[in-house]
């Protein structure tokens, strides 16, 4: 998907930029920022940038001497651009995988590096719930070699849960599923 991505966008910095920024779009991001994370020159960021917002993809504000960038949820396309974020990084098969295979899964959150939309290449996933640890393992593996990452778990239940709230603190968060169905991002 990430390529399918590529192809329909052909200027790599727009694609990293979208990714960054669609799959947690309450998250925002500042020019020097993103070029650290990318290893990409300011001047090609912000022409890009300057781009997404003109087209009404991003919205900016400006903190300082920094202006911070974030999705325009209110764009017409977000929905789908959102989603198609979330097949790209491979989280719609990850969470359907699991709840269709291993128990009585309550809720999954995404933290950490892609709670912030930073691709890493480590995704790391709290499972609340009831959840079989066997078949779990045999999952991650198997979803790894498909959306070519590495998957990291924690699972808890539900008191659990609630009890290390105080632990998660300030670490990026992001809900995915809760109750029976994959949350979309629709406003």
């Amino acid at each position: 998907m990430v390529s399918i991505l590529n192809s329909l966008i052909t200027s790599k910095a727009r694609v990293k930029i979208l990714m960054r920024l669609f799959l947690n779009p309450d998250r925002h991001a500042y020019l020097r920022e993103l070029a650290d994370e990318f290893s990409m020159s300011t001047g090609l960021l912000s022409d890009e940038l300057k781009q997404l917002k003109k087209s009404g993809f991003l919205e900016s504000e400006k903190n300082g001497r920094q202006i911070h960038y974030r999705a325009n949820q209110q764009h017409p396309l977000f929905s789908e651009l959102n989603s198609m974020v979330r097949k790209a990084l491979g989280m719609d098969r990850i969470i359907d995988s699991i709840v269709e295979r291993l128990g009585d899964l309550e809720s999954a959150y995404l933290i950490d590096d892609y709670a912030e939309g930073k691709d890493t290449g480590l995704i790391d996933l709290i499972l609340v719930g009831d959840i079989d640890q066997v078949n779990l393992t045999d999952l991650v593996a198997k979803t790894e070699k498909y959306i070519g990452r590495k998957i990291r778990t924690l699972i808890l239940g539900r008191a659990e849960f609630d009890s290390m709230s105080r632990v998660f603190g300030d670490r990026p968060m992001l809900l995915l599923w809760k109750s029976g169905e994959l949350l979309r991002q629709e406003k």
